[in-house]
């Protein structure tokens, strides 16, 4: 008889045990989240997000659930960081060197010739970003930082081969760093974001643009340009950043699968696909009929690195400014470049 009722104990222990658990479970609020981003839904980040917010419900129970927004339908891409922030959408896709000024410590990873590929890319400046992204981008919670694929210039008026060439011509520079560079070799920088560079250039609003070589024809780029150069001059940084007021309102298990999702481990997954697509853009664009992809002689590229040099003064000096360390900050990313073979 007492062996029948330690039995029947535990089992209503256990029942009540489990019981709490599907309890827990069934109280979760359900999130429909909103992913945006700003590029075309053809564009590798479409599946790059789609891929995370599945994850994201599978992990959750499908308590989490979420739809991709793309190509700027929710808001404009300067505005997508305001966007995380104000819950316009919970997630978001933002390039920091839309906005000028606002983010010193992430632009180091703008600097020319300082990242030499977008895979260990990206894990370097992820991990490297981390220690800082709470205090610059303390509007929002950080997920997680990549880069793309080494971008150069593509003309559409002229070869462009040294620094000297930029003179008088109106560049729609990639970010920030890019466009005070351009500003110092005396070109006139036309702001626009990158679904509206082929406009641009059709309308002859600008000569040139920086951009990576698979997003060329992906945004129909090679329709309105000849020149290409073959050269690995910058890479631009991006983030994926989050609501902070739906993280809050997220159960413990809620935010732990978050969390799960907001890892180096992820910078990675997202900025792998997107690496080979760039990437692969060179030899199409040498097998477009028209299209001239033309490569640098070493002093012309010795030529470049030097046009380049005070950009990254100007770097930290913004840092000094915001009340940070440049030298340690940059020593730093420079470490994590090292450890992910991703430096120059």
């Amino acid at each position: 008889m007492k062996i029948r009722i330690a039995v029947c104990a535990s089992a209503l222990a256990f029942a009540g045990l489990l019981g709490a658990t599907t309890a827990g479970i069934a109280q979760d609020k359900t999130f429909d989240l909103k992913l945006s981003h700003w590029v075309p839904p053809s564009h590798p980040l479409q599946k790059a997000l789609e891929e995370w917010g599945a994850s994201v419900e599978k992990d959750s129970g499908g308590t989490i659930k979420y739809k991709v927004y793309p190509a700027q339908q929710l808001g404009k891409a300067f505005d997508h960081y305001d966007m995380a922030r104000d819950g316009i959408a919970d997630l978001t896709y933002i390039n920091p060197g839309y906005q000028p000024g606002r983010f010193p410590v992430i632009a180091a990873g703008e600097l020319p010739f300082l990242i030499s590929n977008a895979k260990g890319g990206s894990q370097a400046l992820d991990a490297w970003y981390r220690a800082y992204a709470d205090k610059e981008m303390k509007d929002v919670k950080f997920c997680l930082a990549f880069v793309h694929d080494p971008g150069t210039f593509h003309s559409k008026t002229k070869k462009i081969v040294v620094p000297a060439d930029i003179k008088g011509m109106k560049i729609r520079p990639a970010h920030a760093t890019m466009a005070t560079w351009m500003t110092q070799l005396g070109a006139t920088n036309v702001q626009s974001s990158a679904p509206e560079v082929r406009d641009i250039l059709d309308k002859g609003v600008a000569d040139a643009v920086t951009f990576p070589w698979g997003s060329i024809p992906l945004f129909g780029i090679d329709k309105v340009t000849k020149y290409h150069m073959e050269a690995s001059l910058y890479v631009t940084t991006f983030a994926f950043v989050f609501n902070k007021n739906t993280y809050s309102q997220m159960s413990a298990s809620q935010k732990k699968v978050i969390d799960a999702h907001c890892t180096n481990e992820w910078a990675g997954k997202v900025a792998g696909p997107w690496a080979d697509f760039e990437h692969n853009g060179i030899a199409k664009l040498k097998a477009e009929a028209g299209h001239e992809v033309y490569e640098l002689t070493p002093a012309q590229l010795a030529d470049w690195k030097k046009s380049a040099e005070p950009l990254e003064k100007a770097w930290a000096d913004n840092v000094t400014k915001a009340g940070g360390d440049p030298a340690a900050t940059m020593s730093a990313l420079k470490a994590q470049l090292v450890k992910f073979k991703a430096g120059e």
